[in-house]
């Protein structure tokens, strides 16, 4: 399971920061692509209504990509700081790896909060739901949990 948290945050960073390597790229041509039809426009080899309607163009899509990239930024940040605390966690489990008995201390050390859901008689049978929240890392559903431990 960690193997496979850190591919998947790693994948993630490396999707954003192409992604944002893209969008400052193009921000930078539209730049330059700017300058182009201003100096045109100067020229007379192209109409005061055409560079009215490409700059027009130009400035939408360039604030829509500065906007944009400012998004990425944020969210490249928030999953940097993901992999910290993924790291962190990481590094906590393999103190109690060899732990028999899951004891106060350790309980206290990795588990963030326990909540108790209210039971369910749906089904005829009375179901209790218990939500494990770790420290650093939050909630990792029991599912995914008893799929490692099988594999």
């Amino acid at each position: 399971m960690e193997q496979r948290l850190r591919v998947e945050s790693n994948e993630i960073l490396r999707v954003k920061r192409k992604q944002l390597d893209k969008a400052e790229k193009r921000i930078l041509e539209l730049d330059k692509l700017f300058v182009r039809i201003y100096e045109d426009n100067v020229a007379g080899k192209l109409s005061d209504e055409r560079f009215a309607v490409m700059s027009s163009s130009y400035e939408e899509e360039q604030q829509a990509l500065k906007t944009n990239a400012e998004t990425l930024r944020q969210e490249i940040e928030v999953q940097e700081q993901q992999n910290q605390n993924l790291e962190l966690f990481i590094h906590k489990v393999h103190q109690y790896a060899d732990l028999e008995e899951l004891t106060a201390y350790a309980a206290h050390d990795l588990i963030k909060a326990i909540f108790i859901w209210a039971p369910d008689k749906s089904s005829g049978k009375r179901r209790q739901s218990i939500s494990i929240f770790y420290d650093f890392v939050g909630f990792i559903p029991l599912d995914e949990l008893m799929k490692q431990e099988t594999a």
